[in-house]
């Protein structure tokens, strides 16, 4: 008698993550009631499973799907305003006066709504969000049908979101009250970074994580200047002020990470740190290289991220994992540093590992939710093929990403998105171009 599920997938090749450096072929999926029920040989399928609905995926890869550990989703709108400048005038003299002017709970659910289009065009089903007005962000995620964690941020100056740090955690608090029924959102604390929040702010994130059990998100060792600022104001660079307050620990996420030396990267993995790898970000800004070997050498757990599209400029996780295995080892020197697998590992695995949310996404196992992304290889310019993952990093980019479930639902069907008026968004976008710069003519 064979047993009832709602979906069989049947793609020519699967990159489960899980086991690690494992490629299967032929092999279906059984999904039911959004779960990942088996993978089985194609010979077993039928008379195994008996399948309400079957997608016949011929020259595919089906891969667990992308997990964005950094962005900024709303800042979509903002794409593009300002490029080719360093981070602090970037922020000083350009982003954040934007911001000012024109930052709502519009502006955070309009914008996060656009990045969750482009995300899973990508193939991208969970992002790691850090932005102002984390209940309208919230409200987009779950009409986008994405997975999302949300980030409740903290900074210590007047926004157009809240007056002070106070204000700041207070609603970000009663924003996760309103959210949680949705069982596709969770929460991190995320506070914005160790130049905008001080030690008082710090002290108070450390309860807070202990009492709800919640990562915090935070940039981390960016810039130089962030640590000669630190240097100059607390005499010790970031990492180790952090360390005195109490957050170094599992629960962080250290987001960008590139100027580390040997004895921070020993405490991170001593302390089970994991880092927020943003090399497009990184690069655009100037920021530098993040030392990846070291890191993956010492088993620091490596998720990637977008960052957001002010600096990127997309949110392209396929780009973040070519870029990613290519500086490792241009840096390093050596051509075997972030491998292929360990690569896509980043882009899935670790991302969820960071998040607490690997028991439930990341890989393609049992008892797993059926967040899964299918990549085309049906392209001549793809051709040929003879190591599926390889192809995943090198080769593949976000428009071969066919289709995309988030639980078990389709949300990308032969490219297209299920839940999305393709001319509403791009009239959103237009409204408020016109808004934020109604001159913009072209550079």
């Amino acid at each position: 008698m064979t047993e009832a599920v709602d979906l069989l997938i049947r793609a020519r090749w699967i990159i489960p993550v899980e086991p690690a450096n494992t490629t299967l072929e032929n092999q279906p999926v059984a999904i039911r009631n959004g779960k990942i029920v088996a993978i089985v040989p194609d010979r077993d399928a039928s008379l195994r499973f008996s399948a309400a609905q079957e997608i016949s995926l011929g020259h595919h890869v089906l891969m667990p799907g992308l997990v964005n550990l950094h962005c900024h989703a709303a800042m979509t709108l903002l794409r593009g305003l300002a490029d080719d400048i360093p981070l602090m005038p970037w922020l000083q003299e350009h982003i954040w006066p934007a911001e000012g002017k024109h930052v709502s709970a519009d502006f955070v659910h309009d914008g996060t709504l656009l990045a969750c289009a482009e995300m899973l065009r990508g193939g991208i089903t969970c992002f790691n969000d850090m932005y102002f007005f984390p209940e309208a962000a919230g409200k987009a995620i779950a009409t986008a049908g994405m997975r999302g964690v949300i980030g409740l941020a903290l900074l210590e100056f007047p926004t157009a979101y809240a007056t002070d740090a106070d204000d700041y955690l207070a609603k970000g608090l009663a924003a996760r009250d309103a959210l949680s029924g949705n069982p596709l959102l969770r929460f991190t604390l995320a506070p914005h970074a160790p130049y905008t929040v001080s030690d008082r702010s710090f002290e108070r994130i450390v309860t807070l994580t202990g009492e709800l059990d919640l990562p915090v998100h935070i940039h981390l060792h960016e810039t130089l200047a962030e640590i000669q600022e630190s240097l100059s104001q607390y005499g010790v660079r970031p990492i180790e002020r952090l360390r005195r307050l109490g957050l170094v620990t599992s629960n962080l996420i250290a987001v960008h990470a590139v100027h580390l030396d040997a004895n921070e990267i020993t405490l991170l993995a001593t302390e089970g740190v994991s880092v927020a790898h943003c090399p497009s970000s990184n690069l655009k800004l100037g920021s530098g290289i993040a030392p990846i070997r070291a890191m993956l050498a010492q088993g620091i757990n490596i998720g990637l991220g977008t960052d957001g599209a002010a600096s990127n400029n997309r949110l392209d996780l396929l780009t973040e994992v070519r870029l990613a295995a290519l500086l490792a080892k241009g840096a390093s020197g050596d051509a075997s540093t972030m491998n292929a697998h360990q690569s896509l590992h980043a882009a899935t695995l670790g991302g969820a590992k960071a998040l607490g949310l690997d028991h439930e996404i990341g890989s393609i196992v049992a008892g797993k939710s059926a967040d899964l992304c299918a990549i085309s290889l049906d392209d001549p310019l793809l051709a040929p093929c003879y190591a599926p993952a390889s192809h995943m990093v090198y080769v593949a980019g976000r428009e071969n990403v066919s289709h995309v479930w988030v639980a078990g639902r389709m949300m990308l069907e032969s490219h297209t998105l299920t839940g999305f008026m393709k001319k509403d968004l791009e009239k959103l976008a237009s409204i408020w171009q016109t808004r934020i710069c109604p001159r913009a003519t072209p550079a």
